[in-house]
């Protein structure tokens, strides 16, 4: 499902063309081998030992009611705001939250449908996780998995359905315009209700470039057992950190079929799509360039209704080389080298911002402030940094000062806040912060706060009247 910038589409990818010559064979063999379709509800397997669950959404819930607003957003409309349009892919649908397209179905699982109306317009569903920090630790694995039925609809009547589950690097999201170089890991995608599975990973420049882009680096094979379309599978990926090359692997009911390793691509090339968290999307699309390499669509054979249907979402992992620091449920760390130990952070010395131990909605790029490294960045209303073990003493701080700019537009503003210990709790203390004249135009804001003594972890939120991303904070620290 990639994301394409200004006018290009996802065209006919080569390497799908390619496919279409040997997916027959393929298929006549799969075909012989289907058997009796999976239960429609299966609990989520075990996790195995040596594993952590970092995220697992099972979709229960009353039958209608909409998807768990803790773990997921809804994206709308036809496209990010600002962004490519038709998400960059040519898709044809409205993406809704209304629960005729996205909702819970009463029996554990999640339906992702595509509905068409009298005129002929499409709609249809399309859920990403809040969440933008999923990746492997140093020496350490991240499996992303979900077990799902993809619309059950073969023939002329799925022509044009492109259903999905895949993740996107965490600095697209605010930007919208760096695809593909940081990173789409596509686990599952399919079209036109063909019994196949096909999965790439998007990096580099496009057209062309180190990954062969628009086509990424891809491979695909039939399911095993039953079709695709009339059972569940479980697709996955897992990001593995521990081998001696860095890997990427994808199956299908654990037979690995692709994988894509470091030293395929330039390390630069590598670096920049995998130096950072991602999200995770669930979606069917109608249409766009993928289905136009298998003969287009929709059309007025193409029949709606037919649900993608996901039993549940997991995430995994492997705590590496270093034991994780124990984090919020709702983010898991993201530890640079330059993070302290927890509980080992001085509030009168400078923290730098990138080197939080959770996050969730933001960025990081190189700062030209003095100094050098990096910022944290596309901070807008409702994002937040977690800074553990944050030591104030026996004195209490009574002054907050943060290190921000920004190139936000006339009229856009909002405050930078701190809070102590959960992300809930009231602020002890706030600034405002409109354009500085750039987003690397750096100022230091000084705030009162309450007075704060003691241990506490410190969270940075951000708050606004309005979506746009209005500041990046490049450090702070605290004053008596």
């Amino acid at each position: 499902m990639r994301e394409t910038s200004g006018s290009r589409r996802r065209p006919a990818a080569a390497v799908r063309r390619a496919a279409i010559a040997a997916f027959g064979a393929l298929a006549v063999a799969a075909a012989a081998a289907v058997v009796a379709v999976m239960p429609a509800n299966a609990a989520a397997p075990p996790v195995p030992p040596g594993w952590t669950q970092v995220f697992l959404d099972d979709f229960d819930g009353p039958a209608g009611s909409g998807v768990n607003p803790t773990n997921w957003q809804y994206t709308t409309g036809t496209s990010y705001p600002g962004g490519p349009a038709n998400f960059g892919t040519g898709e044809i649908e409205t993406m809704t939250s209304d629960p005729a397209n996205v909702s819970l179905d009463g029996a554990g699982n999640l339906r992702i449908t595509p509905r068409r109306d009298t005129a002929g317009n499409w709609t249809s569903g399309r859920i990403e996780t809040r969440r933008t920090d999923f990746e492997p630790p140093a020496g350490g694995t991240l499996r992303a998995e979900a077990r799902i039925q993809m619309p059950n609809v073969t023939g002329p009547a799925a022509k044009g359905y492109w259903p999905a589950f895949w993740m996107l690097g965490a600095p697209y999201r605010g930007n919208w315009w760096n695809w593909p170089g940081i990173g789409e890991i596509d686990i599952m995608e399919n079209v036109q209700g063909l019994n196949n599975v096909w999965s790439t990973l998007h990096c580099g420049t496009s057209p062309g470039g180190p990954c062969n882009e628009t086509s990424g680096i891809g491979g695909q094979r039939p399911c095993p057992g039953a079709s695709c379309q009339a059972g569940f599978h479980t697709y996955a990926a897992e990001w593995d950190r521990s081998t001696a090359v860095e890997e990427i692997r994808f199956s299908v009911d654990g037979i690995t079929y692709h994988t894509v390793r470091a030293d395929q691509v330039d390390p630069v090339t590598w670096a920049n799509a995998t130096n950072h968290g991602y999200f995770i999307i669930l979606n069917v699309a109608m249409g766009g360039g993928f289905p136009d390499a298998f003969g287009g669509g929709p059309d007025a054979g193409t029949q709606p209704g037919h649900p993608m249907t996901v039993d549940y979402v997991s995430v995994l992992r492997t705590a590496g080389t270093t034991t994780p620091p124990t984090t919020p449920p709702t983010t898991p760390p993201t530890t640079p080298p330059t993070t302290p130990p927890a509980g080992n952070r001085d509030a009168y010395a400078a923290i730098q911002a990138e080197s939080y131990d959770g996050q969730a909605g933001t960025g990081r790029e190189t700062t030209t402030d003095s100094g050098g490294g990096q910022n944290l960045s596309m901070l807008g209303h409702g994002d937040w940094a977690l800074y553990r073990g944050v030591d104030f003493g026996s004195a209490a701080a009574r002054q907050f000062y943060g290190r921000v700019a920004s190139g936000a537009a006339g009229g856009v503003s909002g405050l930078v806040e701190v809070r102590l210990d959960s992300p809930g709790n009231p602020p002890v203390g706030s600034f405002s912060l409109a354009n500085t004249g750039g987003w690397q135009n750096w100022r230091t804001v000084p705030a009162n706060i309450t007075g704060v003594t003691g241990r506490h972890d410190v969270y940075l939120t951000f708050t606004s009247g309005q979506g746009a991303d209005f500041v990046n904070v490049n450090w702070f620290h605290f004053g008596r």
